[in-house]
């Protein structure tokens, strides 16, 4: 599975999550009609990610974003009363949105070693397509108040508990020899972060994030190889 076949497997656009969000919050979004409140919160999205990357969403004010927007004051507490609740709207259907695809991706897979490839692939094409709120959540996260920072704090540890079930999976049916798939988990995880954190990095170098989770995945697959598996490739 390439980027492109990816993309038109899952519907995960700005637009799809703003579309969430307004069905989510239709009840106190006061805006009812749904094209136009979409329209808005996609300007809301886009303006608030792109204010987050040039001076931190703690130091961005409300009028910062109105005019980053284009939106009145009045206009933008249709959608939310203030920063916490803005900031809350963007994780929450961000998280639900990496929650949805990575369980449709891996749904009916039992193959451990196939599981393993398509999360790998799935995590990666995702930042890729939501690279802007991938950074966002990594970046922001020291500055989230007490409650969303747990919320994102648990949000990542599902991520490797994804990635561990796999992995302790794999080492029960024979698959997989790995002493610590908590720990081999972590550093996926990390290299997963690696992409979307320091995405110039690799553009400079000319890697796909196809090339990129070939890697990945070859990466852990040589670790996690049972040893008569490794004895073979000697």
């Amino acid at each position: 599975m390439d980027l492109k076949s990816f993309e038109k497997q899952v519907a995960v656009s700005t637009t799809d999550i703003c579309r969430q969000i307004f069905e989510s919050r239709s009840h106190s979004i006061k805006i009812k009609k749904e094209q136009v409140a979409v329209r808005n919160l996609v300007r809301i999205f886009k303006a608030t990610l792109k204010l987050a990357n040039r001076k931190g969403f703690h130091a961005m004010s409300l009028r910062d974003l109105c005019a980053e927007s284009g939106m009145s004051m009045g206009g933008l507490y249709a959608y939310f009363i203030n920063k916490e609740e803005l900031l809350t709207l963007i994780q929450e259907q961000g998280r639900a949105i990496v929650a949805r695809v990575m369980d449709n991706q891996l749904h009916g897979i039992e193959d451990a070693e196939q599981a393993l490839e398509m999360a790998i692939r799935s995590h990666l094409y995702l930042s890729e397509v939501l690279q802007p709120w991938f950074f966002f959540s990594y970046m922001e996260t020291r500055f989230f108040h007490a409650e969303e920072g747990k919320r994102a704090i648990a949000g990542e540890l599902q991520t490797e508990a994804i990635f561990s079930g796999i992995l302790e999976r794999g080492m029960a049916g024979g698959a997989f020899d790995i002493k610590d798939p908590l720990l081999v988990a972590a550093a996926i995880k990390a290299l997963l972060q690696d992409w979307y954190l320091k995405r110039w990095k690799y553009k400079r170098r000319k890697i796909s994030v196809e090339a990129y989770a070939d890697f990945v995945i070859s990466m852990v697959s040589a670790y996690g190889a049972v040893e008569t598996m490794k004895g073979e490739k000697k």
